[in-house]
């Protein structure tokens, strides 16, 4: 499921618009227009010089992280990552496919407020959230040579975006979410039957060489102890959810997705009910509690409902509730 993907030939051939939808009631999912006034920029077309390196040196950290500042690279003092992921295998496409969780446009968007810190980040704190908790590992400095890599290549990636735009496909879509609680027995009989040729029937993956760590992964962990930690975002049920529904299994695209909202939602449920690293301190995590995700799979929370609803939905009871207590707290000051 989170593995690089392949750009269907049909994807080409299909009218934005395309829908699918559940027996079980489910609004349609429709395929968004494409913006009419910029595409990914080329990176073939940039100059071989210092800035044409770097913004390539920072694709190349997207594409094989585990290779350049994995737990297996030959400088102790390099190993950043503290598992044998690639930031691709989140970022579709080295972070240039739609719903893909794409990384064009982010440049303008920081720093901004964000709710797990409870303050305002830059672009570089941001990136190394990642690096502690979907690659497990430690933060980078800010003026580290790969730091300024990565960031040189998300503002190439931005090259054409006007300040303020909103272009189509950040994230990973957003679907119908169920009435109902996510299941994780329904999801691992939909693993078994989708899932398993990739990812394998543990979940492990597939190494490009078992005697090689820093080769890193053809399909990559979905649990276990060289995956994710808990503290990431794909281990919230709605990040994964969607992420799936929309890219996988590998090949298939927005316009056209393979598996219904239901089954991705249940086939989620069952990759984040699987055993995984976990971060230390997620307590300190969303300070204002009443802003913390709906799907935040830890505590503590400020709503009075379970972790395992948290988990697994249904979250509308949560939102109703939570706006609640917004509305009896009165208005809070902005960040």
């Amino acid at each position: 499921m989170f593995q690089y993907s392949l750009r269907a030939a049909a994807a080409a051939l299909v009218l934005a618009g395309v829908a699918i939808s559940s027996s079980q009631g489910l609004a349609q999912t429709h395929a968004p227009s494409p913006d009419p006034f910029w595409n990914v920029p080329d990176i073939g077309s940039l100059p071989d010089d210092d800035q044409g390196r770097l913004v390539r040196r920072g694709r190349d950290l997207i594409t094989a992280t585990y290779a350049h500042i994995g737990p297996g690279v030959a400088d102790p003092a390099k190993r950043y990552a503290g598992n044998n992921l690639a930031c691709r295998n989140c970022h579709l496409d080295a972070g240039a496919k739609k719903f893909g969780n794409p990384l064009w446009g982010l440049l303008g968007q920081f720093p901004q407020y964000d709710a797990e810190q409870g303050e305002a980040i830059s672009l570089e704190q941001r990136l190394n959230a990642c690096m502690t908790r979907s690659m497990n590992g430690r933060p980078l400095p800010a003026d580290a040579p790969e730091m300024r890599a990565m960031v040189a290549y998300i503002a190439f990636l931005s090259s054409g975006v006007r300040p303020g735009e909103t272009l189509t496909g950040y994230g990973a879509g957003h679907m119908p979410e169920l009435d109902r609680a996510a299941d994780p027995q329904r999801g691992r009989e939909i693993f078994q039957r989708t899932c398993v040729a990739c990812h394998g029937a543990n979940g492990e993956g597939l190494r490009r060489d078992a005697s090689v760590a820093d080769l890193g992964y053809m399909v990559p962990p979905l649990w276990g102890p060289d995956s994710f930690n808990d503290g990431a975002g794909m281990n919230r049920l709605t990040t994964i959810a969607n992420f799936v529904h929309f890219n996988m299994p590998n090949g298939v695209s927005y316009v056209l997705p393979r598996l219904s909202p239901e089954e991705a939602w249940d086939v989620a449920a069952f990759v984040v009910s699987q055993p995984r690293p976990q971060k230390a301190d997620l307590d300190k995590d969303f300070p204002d509690r009443l802003r913390k995700p709906v799907d935040a799979p830890y505590g503590p929370y400020a709503d009075g409902f379970s972790r395992e609803q948290h988990v697994y939905g249904p979250f509308g009871p949560i939102r109703e509730e939570l706006a609640r207590l917004k509305a009896a707290r009165g208005p809070k000051p902005a960040p």
